[in-house]
């Protein structure tokens, strides 16, 4: 499962350490078997050493429990709601070349969520496909509290922080959204498209088929925020990051 918690596999109560050689990570059936004493612990230290997700590349699928026939999606403090039309409603907050990398659909009562996030390798690291959420064992720390997922590419580098709220609620506090050399950088209150120094910041889309829509699409898509020309590059922000820094100094 994608959900876990860490497990003293000798015993935090006997042995009151911390080793790392001596933790390892459990879904919360597991790790409840294991404490009530139901699942060996020679059967955790043989799959300690031979992780299930590690073996397959993924996690098992977790379902996400949302609902409704309205939804809001906040992406940097930007807010792209829509409702129930009829015949399945689609609303796609943000999307590059085609790729929609945060999507919704609305029908009959159900909210379907769907999110990709890619790293710097133009790999997949998290899907969200219909509510089902997994990840690849690429990510440095992946970390549940609560409601928040916080996905780090390494010590103290946020990758990508969503915050679920259901039954109609997702937000994306922070982190960058990457895909075929466009970069995303998501801030508490405003989103930056280092590519060409866009910030977009307290934008409102109700009931639009999209939102931020970058790169060329076979598929004409209309959204309150249109980019077909933007350079790609693998390369240096600075500029980019200078130019959110004066517009955060000039208010």
């Amino acid at each position: 499962m994608p959900l876990y918690e860490y497990e003293h596999m000798e015993g935090w109560a006997k042995v009151r350490r911390h080793v790392a050689d001596e933790i390892t990570l459990l879904c919360d059936q597991h790790h409840r078997e294991k404490t009530s004493g139901l699942l060996p612990l020679e059967a955790v230290r043989v799959a300690n050493a031979s992780p299930f997700n590690l073996q397959e590349g993924a996690s098992k699928p977790y379902t996400l429990h949302f609902s409704g026939e309205e939804a809001l999606v906040t992406v940097g403090g930007n807010r792209f709601s829509c409702a129930d039309q009829g015949y399945g409603t689609v609303m796609v907050p943000l999307s590059v070349d085609g790729i929609p990398l945060i999507g919704l659909v609305v029908a009959d009562g159900h909210l379907l969520l769907n999110v990709v996030v890619f790293n710097e390798f133009n790999e997949p690291v998290l899907h969200i496909k219909n509510n089902q959420l997994y990840y690849s064992t690429s990510p440095w720390d992946i970390q549940l509290v609560g409601t928040k997922l916080t996905i780090r590419e390494w010590r103290s580098k946020i990758l990508i922080e969503l915050q679920f709220s259901p039954p109609n609620e997702i937000h994306v506090l922070r982190g960058r959204l990457l895909c075929n050399g466009v970069e995303v950088l998501i801030r508490p209150t405003h989103v930056l498209v280092t590519n060409n120094s866009s910030l977009i910041s307290g934008c409102s889309a109700i009931n639009c088929h999209g939102g931020l829509i970058i790169g060329h699409h076979s598929r004409p898509m209309s959204g309150f925020f249109g980019m077909e020309s933007v350079p790609r590059y693998l390369g240096d922000r600075s500029a980019a990051l200078e130019f959110e820094r004066e517009h955060a100094r000039n208010g």
